[in-house]
Parts: C-alpha cells; structure tokens; sequence
C-alpha cells in the first residue's frame, strides 16, 4: 500500500529543448519517480498541466511539452502539414530521451489523446499504462460519414471566412452532435457557465493565438485519423479510455466510450467535461493518480 506523500512546495520545472525532424520541442520536467508524460490537446501546450502537474509531481517524475507548432515549440517549415504519425515519433523521441529502455506511464488529453494512441500501437515497449482522455477519433464512430462532411465545412469556412467564423461552426458542431446524441435531453453546458482557475483565464491570449494553427492543421488530419482497433485490442491492458462526467453523448466523448465498448473495457469517468483538466483540476489530478496505478 501506498503511504500518501506530505504537501510539499513545489519547485521550479527543469526545462529544455529537443531537435526532432522538422521542429524544435520545449519540454518541462518536475518531480521525482517514475516517468510519467504529460501531452496536451488544443493550443495549451505544456501551460494546459499548470495545475495539476504538482500533485502529480508527488509520485512521479512528470514530463510536460509544448507539441510542435504550439507556443515554445517552433517549427522549420511554419506552413508545413501535421501528421499525427509525426507527433506520436515527437513523444517517443522524448521517452527515449528522459526514459531511456525503461517504458513510461502516458496520459493524453483530446487531440494529445489521439497522438498519445498512435505512441502506444506504433511503439508498445514504450509505454506501461496510457490514459487517453476523449480522443475525438471520430472516425470510429458508425456516423463517421457525417463528421467528415461537418470537418469539410469547418475548412471551408476558415479559407473563405477566417478564424472567427470557422470557429463558431466548430463550435455549434461539436454542440449539434452531442445534443443529438443525446436527444437534445442534456445540452452541453456553455463556457460562459464555466468559471475558470485564474492561471487558465491568463493563457486566454496563447490559446487565441494558436487557433489558426489549430484549427487549419491540426484538426483535419488529427480528427481524420482512424486508430489501429486490432493493435489497440491486443494492448487493451495497459489502456485506460476516459470521458468527462459532465460530457455524456458529446461529440469528443462518443469516440471514448465507443472504442471502449469495442475493446471490451470499461470508460473511466473524470470530473468535468472535455475540459475537466482546466475546470476541476484537483479532482482530476485524482482521478489520473488512481487511473495510472490500477
């Protein structure tokens, strides 16, 4: 049995930088114990684990970075398409670097989700336990067809109307699929309703200015990509699927509890919705503790 570790005051994150083809990673380190790597979703960058790095730091030694294009992680080609393949080598390139022959403990948020997946099938004597929290890998879904057509126009509208725009067509279809998965019973809640942690309030600005980036790049290719179902059944063992509690029938949720059903697993619940991470960062930090030492 675990004893529980003391409060301790947290102390500064080593920090560095690692050259993979095509980019330059910043990455951060806190902690002490075994690996355990942090890969963000959206635009956040390694800044998303802010609050609840520390506590994980307690048992772990934790590894944070920024995925190539996003804030301190600049790119060779700032035009250049992104692949999923490419960020998962990006991550294992880090695992070799900070947990050389030994495998680490992974955990993924939304698209940091999807890459976190690919690490695990392209790369299995890698990683020990992943948790993938909501990968929005819809093409696993029976209505894939239709989420595609939805992407289609999401592009559509950012080459032809802007950022702003485009984004509220994101934003209203990600809505419009949970609402219809659910019956039109359980509307997501606004971000309006949300009151954020301050320190998540301030990345407001970083978060603005990745979007383009984001939303051009990443979103087409990442929510395109199909995982490897047979590979993810034969390491379901080490694979915890993960969805918010407050994200029933969302369109980021349905991959989760779909692949979860098909790999025979049971979907493990975190507090919040897709942004559980940011909202209720102590009770999450929690739930990933017990999830990685199951």
């Amino acid at each position: 049995m675990t004893t529980p570790t003391a409060p301790t005051t947290p102390t500064a994150p080593t920090t560095g930088s690692l050259r993979v083809p095509g980019a330059t990673l910043h990455y951060q380190v806190r902690g002490d114990g075994p690996l355990l790597l942090l890969i963000p979703g959206g635009t956040g960058g390694a800044a998303a684990f802010d609050n609840v790095i520390d506590a994980l730091a307690a048992e772990y030694t934790v590894a944070a970075y920024d995925p190539r294009g996003i804030s301190r992680s600049t790119l060779d080609d700032p035009e250049a398409d992104q692949q999923v393949a490419e960020h998962a080598d990006d991550a294992f390139r880090l695992l070799q670097l900070l947990s050389p022959g030994e495998p680490a403990r992974v955990f993924g948020t939304s698209s940091g989700a999807i890459t976190a997946l690919h690490l695990l099938t392209a790369h299995p004597e890698s990683v020990e336990r992943l948790v993938a929290h909501e990968p929005p890998v819809v093409e696993v879904l029976p209505d894939a067809a239709e989420h595609r057509a939805f992407l289609a126009t999401v592009q559509e509208t950012f080459h032809a109307q802007g950022l702003m725009p485009a984004m509220a067509v994101f934003a209203a279809g990600l809505q419009k699929a949970g609402a219809t998965a659910n019956g039109d019973a359980t509307p997501p809640r606004a971000a309006a309703e949300i009151e954020l942690p301050p320190q998540a309030a301030a990345r407001a600005e970083q978060t603005m200015a990745g979007l383009p980036y984001f939303l051009g790049r990443i979103v087409p290719s990442f929510m395109g990509y199909a995982p490897d179902i047979r590979l993810l059944e034969e390491l379901a063992d080490r694979l915890v699927l993960a969805g918010g509690q407050d994200s029933h029938g969302e369109l980021p949720y349905r991959p989760a509890a779909y692949l979860a059903r098909q790999l025979g697993v049971e979907l493990s619940h975190f507090p919040g919705g897709h942004t559980g991470l940011t909202t209720h960062p102590e009770q999450f930090a929690e739930h990933l503790r017990k999830a990685l030492s199951t």
